[in-house]
């Protein structure tokens, strides 16, 4: 059983990278970051066809609002991002209205464990990246179902383990050694990329995560790994 992370430290230290979090996620993943929400995109896209005009959706930790952005490409009718880091949100609240987004995306500061919202509220809900940090993790993907319309879908776009010789050690020096140095060089926070493969390395992923979606009450669970397996996308209907 992994430990929960604490959720004020989490915070606080997301807070202190925000001005810099988009440029260390573009660079350290080398722009790859931007090719794993669009496949969220696409997923999507092919489960809502024909309705997307009227598509309701929550996305949860959603940070500087990456993945919410490249969503309203889809042009539904509202996306809602959650966070709690109020300085990674008012860094996306530029982000959307700069873009000229913001009748279609907007930003509650609230918890994963938490959230805002009235039951069977949303037809999609999403996390990238953050669901690793969520405090409980059984307790934040219940109140993702719990905000989903029956028949919603969830989808989860998390950082995963790489299993094949060589590409799985290398990509472990990679994430032990070359991403700490960077972004501490970078952002000045030495803690915040330290705790990212430590945060990795922790979170139950492939088969394991599947079986908590389960646990949850999710259904046709499903696991798409990208990238040979640095990410992979979890999806599962209400």
């Amino acid at each position: 059983m992994t430990s929960s992370p604490d959720s004020s430290r989490i915070r606080d230290m997301f807070n202190n990278i925000s001005g810099q979090y988009d440029f260390l996620n573009h660079f350290l993943s080398f722009g790859i970051d931007r090719l794993w929400r669009k496949r969220v995109v696409k997923e999507i896209r092919n489960r809502f066809a024909g309705r997307l005009h009227e598509l309701q959706v929550l996305d949860v930790a959603t940070g500087t609002g990456d993945l919410a952005i490249a969503i309203a490409s889809l042009r539904p009718a509202r996306i809602r991002g959650v966070d709690i880091a109020s300085g990674m949100m008012q860094v996306g609240r530029e982000k959307v209205e700069a873009r000229g987004l913001s009748g279609i995306i907007d930003f509650t500061e609230g918890a994963a464990e938490n959230l805002p919202f009235p039951d069977e509220t949303f037809d999609a809900v999403t996390v990238a990246f953050g669901v690793r940090n969520y405090a409980d993790l059984r307790k934040g993907l219940a109140e993702m179902k719990r905000i989903l319309r029956p028949g919603g879908v969830m989808l989860v776009l998390e950082f995963s383990h790489p299993r094949h010789f060589p590409f799985r050690q290398l990509y472990g020096f990679y994430s032990a050694t070359v991403i700490p140095a960077a972004g501490r060089l970078i952002s000045g926070d030495a803690h915040a990329y330290r705790y990212l493969p430590e945060s990795v390395a922790a979170f139950p992923s492939g088969a394991a995560f599947l079986r908590i979606m389960e646990e949850c009450g999710m259904k046709n669970v499903m696991q798409n790994e990208l990238s040979m397996g640095i990410a992979s996308l979890y999806t599962g209907e209400k």
